[in-house]
């Protein structure tokens, strides 16, 4: 279920709180191998599935940035922001990628409110992003996702 906020302000009384989960999306092969050529990493353990059978994965994985890409994405399903004029991806705090998400995997993300201040410019806003798949046992991404809403 999506949250809806009537003004970037209302981010200020969110902090701590969890804002919601994505549905489920699911990682196909193709959408690895579009990434790899948009990226130019075609490291084989992403786009050669032969190989990658073989491989420490037992097959493809999904690359690490390709499932931080999916963070805009990601926060317009759970959040949507009215009486803004633009909503600018300002940066990253911290970025790490615990666990391989394996091609063909069930990947949900939650999001939370880490910190949200005023800033000249409009409300920055600093969402956790905690990626999880179907049946593993750890975070295959956790992401500081900073929005600066204008």
């Amino acid at each position: 279920m999506t949250m809806n906020l009537a003004h970037p302000t209302d981010l200020l009384g969110l902090v701590g709180q969890t804002v919601g989960t994505t549905g489920t999306l699911k990682i196909a092969q193709d959408q690895v191998n579009l990434f790899a050529d948009a990226t130019g990493d075609h490291q084989w353990i992403h786009t050669d599935p032969e190989r990658a059978a073989h491989g420490p994965f037992g097959g493809t994985i999904a690359h690490g940035y390709l499932t931080l890409s999916l963070a805009p994405s990601v926060l317009a399903e759970v959040l949507t922001v009215d009486g803004v004029h633009a909503a600018l991806n300002y940066g990253l705090n911290k970025v790490r990628f615990p666990a391989p998400v394996p091609v063909g995997s069930a990947l949900r993300v939650t999001v939370s409110v880490i910190a949200a201040q005023r800033k000249p410019a409009g409300i920055e806003a600093v969402f956790g992003l905690t990626y999880e798949i179907d049946g593993g046992t750890r975070p295959v991404c956790i992401a500081d996702v900073v929005v600066l809403y204008t």
